[in-house]
């Protein structure tokens, strides 16, 4: 089941009510070659082809794999150069259009450079398309991530370093018209953003420790929410849709759990500690399981920390050592017992669980 096909399921009466922690076996690691020269910075997979992902890198390339077998091991279909055109910028994040069929990409606001690519993908003869926007609504610095939000037809939405949240929708084929959600509710950068599923809201989660809940279609705020530390992702959960977490710079304190009913009220809250490492790296990202129950973080040492959200511990249900180096992310795979992760070893790893 792709994730924008989900049903609601009550999970929120179930956090922090269990004194110990379910664990998940993984029993295989494996691990390839990402075939990138740089850093890696973006995983993402395919919402309706379940072999199907992407990773990007500091190179400005975009890798296609497909997954072989029962996902023991991973082949290169395809490497894009996705380097923008003023600024020889490489993507900073990446998200599947919901038809699987290409990917957007998002750049920097910088000295007029382009701030939104469109990945044709061919997925039968590995060829790839690269467009670049016109519109450039973001006023200045990185646009930091993109998503598609789970309503209606396919529209994006983008948080940028100039406190904007910008929705674009798409107009005709290829062309997407940017508009702007608001600028001026954020006082610094816009870290994370989210769609939530229920309700035309849009979660932004910024470095001035704020948390915006907007109501797109009412045009105004829902909901404001101010936590201790910057804030540097929001992720919603695939099954309960009014449970979302958020990343904080809080060491020991970085998962927050929220019910979007509760407006204010952190239900949960998560943390691990660091060897490597106290500052919080908003290049380490964290993913849900495909049930809900179930949260991954990367980290800045070598592990996976994987969170179970019934328990009422606040440490980690278990950490795999999986690399070499720290690893930025972690993803569940959304149909096979398996979870994919990143690492600046320059590695991915393929973890059977």
């Amino acid at each position: 089941m792709s994730p924008e096909q989900r049903d609601h399921k009550e999970l929120i009466p179930m956090v922090c009510r269990s004194s110990s922690p379910h664990s998940i076996y993984c029993h295989a690691n494996n691990h390839i070659s990402s075939q990138h020269k740089r850093k890696l910075r973006s995983l993402a997979l395919c919402p309706v082809n379940d072999q199907l992902f992407v990773t990007s890198a500091l190179d400005g390339l975009v890798n296609l794999w497909q997954l072989q077998g029962n996902g023991s091991s991973a082949s290169l279909l395809s490497s894009t150069e996705c380097i923008s055109p003023k600024n020889r910028r490489w993507a900073e994040d990446i998200a599947w259009h919901p038809l699987g069929d290409s990917l957007v990409a998002t750049y920097t606001a910088d000295k007029g450079d382009s701030q939104i690519a469109i990945i044709h993908l061919n997925k039968t003869h590995g060829k790839s398309r690269v467009t670049f926007l016109q519109d450039k609504p973001h006023i200045k610095g990185i646009v930091n991530g993109i998503t598609f939000v789970p309503w209606g037809d396919p529209c994006f939405v983008t948080g940028g370093s100039d406190h904007a949240v910008v929705i674009w929708n798409e107009d005709a084929e290829n062309s997407w018209k940017p508009k702007k959600l608001h600028r001026d509710l954020h006082s610094s950068a816009v870290m994370g953003i989210a769609g939530m599923q229920q309700k035309q809201i849009v979660l932004s989660a910024g470095a001035d420790k704020r948390i915006i809940g907007f109501d797109v279609q009412a045009g105004r705020v829902e909901f404001r929410n101010q936590v201790d530390s910057k804030c540097m992702s929001v992720l919603p959960n695939p099954c309960d849709f009014n449970l979302y977490m958020v990343q904080t710079g809080t060491p020991e304190k970085q998962l927050r759990l929220f019910d979007v009913r509760l407006r204010q009220t952190e239900i949960h809250t998560f943390g691990f500690k660091q060897e490597s490492s106290d500052s919080q790296s908003a290049l380490i990202n964290q993913g849900w399981s495909s049930d809900g129950w179930y949260l991954s973080s990367g980290s800045v040492d070598p592990v996976i920390h994987i969170f179970d959200i019934r328990y009422n511990g606040h440490r980690p249900s278990q950490s795999i050592r999986a690399h070499q180096k720290r690893v930025f992310k972690a993803e569940f795979h959304y149909s096979r017992p398996l979870m994919i992760s990143i690492s600046s070893d320059l590695q991915i790893g393929l973890h059977k669980i």
